[in-house]
């Protein structure tokens, strides 16, 4: 029964605490598992981490007594502690840039039925020159959905709070956790955790505005593929790359999608091998680069082919079979591109097929 004895209530949430830490561990995996699944589906959200935790019975205590025992003890209203913590299971889903937050939102309100939305973004631009934690906080609540898989028992009991923020959002917040005695220190250190804190939103800013910039960019690059008509051949590189024209991985990524329209360039793959290609070839242009590729890829196919009908053959991926296209298109000036295993392999079999 409810009443108005702190010492008691905090005894009965702690019995209800021990009773239930199981059942929320369950339900905690179990959230966790569902909302990996629905922002797989959604699609399109680059998620750095989902992690959960259940929270310490101590600092749930610690949160009523902040938040709610003051005002219930003096409107003399008989309360249990349980039914006021709605973060007892907390999952946080930390996402690369800003704009992901509300496609988060929208994934899992396809999946959870949402009590209460609480927008810290909003909650901060609202104020004159403050700055501070930025995230969005939805309390949800598991909904049954047609051919779901069952829940762990106890777990559809169970609300639970959803953290959703940025890599910078979520650095902030574990840093200003250290920042002690924020509300009572000088105007001057205030400042500067003002100072640090735009810091941080103009660095969640930026990162989302190079991901877009670098977007344009690969739409807007040459295709070089195009820029011949067929069968007419190909200027030579010129010895001194025009402005712009000189490769970079967006013109890499527009000829090798071209060649390889089945294969995903990964981008750290393809920040490697474009530095690697400048490294043995400094001023190589997309025009030159396309050259070599375009003249030499059809022989080396074949010698792709000839290595994988051999027995124990090895495969050549797309990365591979460039680096031996730029050899035999220039293979004094590319002879660092294959090792000398590789070297050795594909100039025996050149000899023996003459191109």
């Amino acid at each position: 029964m409810p009443s108005l004895d702190f010492d008691l209530e905090e005894s009965v949430f702690h019995a209800f605490y021990g009773q239930h830490r199981q059942l929320l561990e369950a339900a905690l995996a179990d959230y966790v598992a569902q909302l990996t699944s629905a922002l797989e589906r959604a699609g399109g959200i680059e998620v750095s981490k989902i992690e959960g935790r259940v929270k310490d019975k101590t600092e749930c205590v610690r949160k009523f007594s902040r938040k709610y025992r003051t005002a219930l003890e003096e409107s003399n209203t008989a309360y249990t502690i349980a039914p006021y913590i709605t973060d007892l299971i907390g999952v946080r889903v930390v996402c690369l840039y800003e704009d992901e937050l509300d496609k988060v939102a929208q994934a899992v309100r396809a999946q959870f039925d949402v009590m209460e939305v609480t927008d810290k973004a909003a909650a901060v631009e609202s104020t004159e020159a403050s700055f501070g934690y930025k995230g969005l906080h939805l309390d949800l609540r598991p909904r049954l959905l047609p051919g779901a898989p069952p829940a762990p028992p106890g777990a559809q009991r169970y609300p639970f709070e959803l953290q959703v923020r940025t890599i910078v959002q979520d650095a902030w917040a574990v840093l200003d956790h250290k920042i002690k005695y924020k509300k009572a220190i000088p105007g001057p250190l205030k400042r500067r955790i003002n100072v640090l804190a735009a810091l941080f939103e103009l660095a969640d800013r930026e990162f989302r505005q190079i991901r877009d910039a670098t977007e344009a960019e690969l739409l807007q690059a040459p295709d070089e593929t195009a820029t011949a008509p067929s069968g007419e051949p190909e200027q030579p590189p010129e010895s001194t790359p025009a402005p712009g024209s000189r490769l970079n991985a967006f013109t890499f990524l527009k000829i090798a999608t071209h060649f390889f329209k089945d294969y995903t360039f990964e981008p750290h793959h393809v920040d490697s091998f474009v530095d690697d290609v400048h490294h043995w070839s400094p001023d190589i242009t997309r025009a030159g680069f396309n050259t070599l590729v375009r003249e030499n890829i059809g022989t080396v196919k074949r010698y792709k082919q000839y290595l994988e009908e051999q027995k124990n053959g090895r495969k050549l991926n797309p990365y591979t079979v460039m680096r031996h296209s730029l050899y035999l298109g220039n293979n004094s000036v590319f002879s660092a591109a294959l090792g000398k295993g590789a070297r050795e392999s594909f100039e025996t079999w050149l000899s023996d097929n003459p191109t």
